[in-house]
């Protein structure tokens, strides 16, 4: 029987990246449930702060919601977001994994930001469809993402998630290193 693996989005890019990710470092595979479930934090997140909190409230949103499959199973929570830094706005991801009583934490590298994008992410809107209209792309948060487009394809929102995923995943391969 396959573990279950519980992504905290119905994204396509955040399921695979989950899935690639665990199966290749856990050299297993798993039955994926893609599950919408609230961040709690605004839809474009504006802060580390904002992006990290917004991945921990999925995972755990996640494990309210199945309980019962809490010990064998595995939960994982992409969240991006955006903030500024001391050299200019930048886009990232906090992920977030659970399994057996464990949670960790991690965060991609920064993608740098034209400043007029984050401009236009202050007004309130949404990074995606602001690549989108730049680019003149059609719903490429579900596709390379504004990595994609601003690295010309050498880097993938999917790419960059399973990095910081596999890094994340640290804390599990060694736990008695990792005591909390």
């Amino acid at each position: 029987m396959l573990s279950k693996l519980f992504v905290g989005s119905k994204n396509p890019v955040k399921v695979n990246a989950a899935h690639i990710t665990l199966s290749i470092t856990l050299e297993q595979d798993f039955d994926v449930y893609e599950v919408g479930v609230p961040s709690g934090v605004s839809e474009q997140p504006m802060s580390e702060e904002e992006t990290r909190l917004g991945a921990v409230n999925r995972v755990k949103a996640l494990i309210d919601m199945h309980q019962d499959d809490t010990n064998d199973s595995w939960y994982v929570a992409i969240e991006g977001g955006v903030d500024v830094f001391e050299d200019g706005p930048a886009t990232f991801a906090y992920v977030a994994i659970y399994n057996g009583g464990r949670m960790s934490i991690g965060r991609s590298a920064n993608l740098p930001l034209p400043v007029s994008v984050y401009q236009a992410l202050q007004r309130g809107e949404e990074l995606g469809p602001v690549m989108d209209k730049l680019f003149n792309t059609t719903n490429v948060k579900q596709k390379g993402g504004a990595i994609g487009l601003l690295t010309l394809n050498h880097a993938s929102r999917q790419s960059v998630y399973e990095v910081a995923l596999t890094l994340a995943m640290a804390k599990f391969h060694f736990p008695d290193l990792y005591t909390d």
